[in-house]
């Protein structure tokens, strides 16, 4: 049998409960047992529906293992995660990043979170161009005017004069040149997709269109391992860089993600629409066939290993170094810190 490392609970009226060392879901209604999941090989728990419930051991032998428990609602925001107390036990990494908003160090976070994005998005472009390079000059010639938009704006980026600028008065700079780029970064996408889906453009909130509400779907689960990544590095979600602090906003979560926000998802999610798979909906929303197939394909390529300081190792390895990488930065014990730049 396969190795399952996800328990994916996607359907209204499913008990998860604990049975020796595995969790056991069940249909409440019936008692059907639809599976059993060892704990020894789980990574995470995905709760994606609503009705669902789970028992006090089961959430207690994940904590016990580290096993967190996500919660998404059906257009992927995740509204809630649980987790062991323990993970958020630390404070001198902490003191640091708070101390570090204040400081240069602030600045030269947000611009590098910045210019990570940046660059993934040239790479994911050069990527998925160069299927057009032969067959279709035009379209390929097209995409790279885009690249070069973003290859100014990534220009700009690296020479911004910040001598006595604080992150206050940066913050709107780079995230109007940040606005920039994405605005040629979603034009080139929109370039790379399968005509026929007549994709109307880049939507988050409010998307009525399945691809826009793919994308919303899968940087919901991401969000959750991009959480834990910072948690289990001692830091605080909500003390972030280059996105504003607001009440309930986990700004340093929307830092990080920007690193991996195309290497996760949006390769997956073009090269799953260009192959012909549908993404249906069910009235105003994606079908839960749809939603787990994106599921297991987002956790899947979590799993896929890539080039990463000289090695090969796990995108989700990769996430959770990075997150390590930016707390010894922030307590000085590493000089500079290195966005994560995906391969094309």
């Amino acid at each position: 049998m396969p190795v399952i490392h996800h328990l994916i609970a996607d359907e209204y009226g499913l008990h998860i409960g604990k049975y020796s060392e595995r969790l056991r879901v069940t249909r409440i209604k019936t008692g059907e047992k639809l599976g059993d999941y060892p704990l020894l090989h789980l990574e995470a728990v995905l709760v994606m529906s609503n009705g669902v419930s789970l028992s006090s051991d089961a959430v207690r032998a994940c904590a016990e293992r580290g096993i967190p428990i996500y919660f998404l609602s059906g257009s992927g925001r995740a509204y809630a995660m649980l987790y062991s107390a323990q993970l958020t036990g630390t404070v001198a990494t902490r003191r640091a990043q708070l101390a570090a908003y204040e400081s240069p160090l602030g600045l030269h976070l947000a611009r590098t979170f910045a210019l990570g994005k940046v660059q993934n998005q040239i790479n994911l472009l050069r990527y998925f161009a160069k299927n057009y390079r032969e067959r279709e000059p035009d379209r390929f010639a097209q995409v790279h005017e885009r690249v070069r938009a973003i290859q100014d704006v990534q220009a700009e980026l690296d020479h911004l004069p910040t001598d006595g600028m604080d992150l206050e008065e940066a913050r709107g700079i780079l995230l109007g040149l940040e606005g920039r780029a994405a605005h040629h970064y979603w034009a080139g996408v929109g370039l790379l997709l399968r005509q026929e889906l007549d994709w109307p453009g880049r939507m988050t909130r409010g998307a009525t269109d399945p691809f826009n509400q793919a994308l919303n779907y899968a940087y919901g689960i991401l969000y959750g391992w991009v959480e834990r990544a910072l948690l289990l590095a001692g830091l605080d979600p909500y003390g972030g860089f280059l996105h504003a602090d607001r009440p309930g906003k986990p700004s340093l979560v929307l830092d990080l993600i920007e690193e991996f926000r195309q290497q996760v998802v949006d390769r997956v999610l073009i090269a799953l629409v260009n192959r012909g798979t549908a993404l249906t909906q069910e009235g105003p929303r994606l079908d839960r066939e749809t939603r787990r197939r994106i599921a297991d394909r987002v956790l899947e390529r979590l799993r896929t290993n890539v080039p990463y300081e000289g090695k090969r190792v796990q995108l989700q390895s990769a996430l959770q170094s990075q997150a390590r990488h930016l707390a010894t930065f922030l307590r000085g014990e590493r000089d500079e810190y290195v966005p994560f730049v995906g391969p094309w």
